[in-house]
């Protein structure tokens, strides 16, 4: 009976001290005024990819694959836009018509393309999104070289009327599509298909037109340094404690001296926003709550409501509007609860002044009531 005792009353201690530990646990809580958001960072990145080619000719369609491989080193620069420099190249094939001949010959291509992040243009930048679709465009220089079989077709008698021997260089037009896949925040599985245009005289052949080679590739995208951050939350401050009661001394009654007259004391309420918004949060709509209250029991004051904007977003025009619409959405709370329009002021700053050293809380509506 006696250990029964020792180990309840332990029992009871440990709930006791875990129910405190809880208690003051949530005294540490803070009420978010802003979430964190995800900032983009530039960066450098790598693509290393393997395919097949095609180049347009008089055969089948099958004839004139080849293989083909890229190496492509870039610079991320915003969310949308960026810049590589890529080196590619293995194998084309040409054909004769009659006897049908393929021929094989070799190149090697270097090329520069401007990419767009397409799945950050239209649905809005997310380092963690599993498909990001890109398009580019860009210039290059094709070096053809070991044309030996097609030159063996022209000295057999069949005319080549473009046939080079050593070698040739084409200046390259290209555009195309792809997708990184996403793997894990530096690595991404790579798709991607291409076209590239060149003169007539890339394939040896004499067609009338431009020759055309088309690339399907597969590989890796592989990205440097840390591509984005995570800012903190933005937190409300607490509130201060409570200043200890004064000590009351007894004095000797003395003859009361006569009433002065109550000054009313000012109120003043700052209504805080959200990024890019008007609109009176739940968080904030006890303060206007206070400003009603304060108008009803002082029926001879007036109220002044300011608008501002933070300078670090948006431009002038934007912040100008929405300074006006921050303001005229509180006066707007006020007179839905009855305060007369004649006794409210509206102003706005846009972002020409910054009332708060921090730059969220100048997206604020400061309320002055006297």
């Amino acid at each position: 009976m006696k250990l029964r005792r020792n180990l309840t009353a332990l029992v009871l201690g440990l709930s006791t001290i875990a129910a405190f530990a809880q208690t003051d646990g949530n005294t540490e809580t803070r009420q978010i005024k802003e979430e964190g958001k995800t900032v983009f960072n530039p960066h450098w990145f790598m693509q290393v990819q393997a395919g097949a080619s095609h180049t347009v000719g008089e055969a089948k369609f099958g004839d004139l694959i080849s293989p083909a491989a890229a190496l492509n080193v870039g610079y991320q620069f915003t969310p949308l836009w960026g810049l590589r420099a890529g080196l590619s190249g293995w194998e084309a094939k040409g054909a004769w018509v009659s006897p049908q001949t393929i021929y094989k010959y070799n190149y090697l291509q270097g090329n520069v393309d401007a990419t767009l992040n397409l799945s950050n243009l239209f649905c809005g930048y997310n380092p963690t999104r599993f498909f990001n679709g890109y398009l580019f465009g860009g210039i290059g220089v094709n070096g053809g070289f070991n044309n030996d079989e097609a030159v063996a077709i022209n000295d057999a008698g069949h005319r080549l009327e473009y046939l080079w021997r050593d070698s040739k260089v084409n200046v390259v037009g290209r555009f195309g599509l792809g997708t990184n896949l996403r793997i894990s925040d530096h690595v991404f599985f790579n798709l991607e298909v291409n076209a590239n245009v060149m003169s007539d005289k890339y394939n040896s052949k004499k067609a009338g037109n431009a020759d055309w080679q088309f690339n399907a590739l597969a590989g890796f995208t592989f990205k440097f340094g840390k591509t984005y951050t995570k800012t903190e939350p933005v937190y409300y401050e607490p509130a201060p404690a409570p200043a200890p009661a004064p000590v009351v001394e007894e004095k000797k009654e003395e003859p009361a001296p006569a009433p002065e007259p109550v000054k009313v004391q000012p109120m003043k309420q700052n209504i805080f926003f959200l990024i890019n918004s008007s609109e009176i949060r739940s968080s904030e709509q006890s303060k206007v709550n206070d400003l009603i209250a304060y108008l009803k029991e002082h029926t001879d004051a007036k109220v002044s409501l300011t608008g501002y904007a933070d300078k670090n977003t948006g431009n002038a025009r934007i912040n100008k509007k929405l300074s006006q619409e921050r303001a005229e959405a509180v006066a707007e709370a006020l007179k839905a609860q009855g305060i007369a329009a004649d006794r409210i002021t509206v102003d706005y700053k846009g972002d020409t002044v910054q009332p708060f050293s921090v730059i969220e809380e100048n997206r604020v509506t400061v309320c002055i009531a006297e």
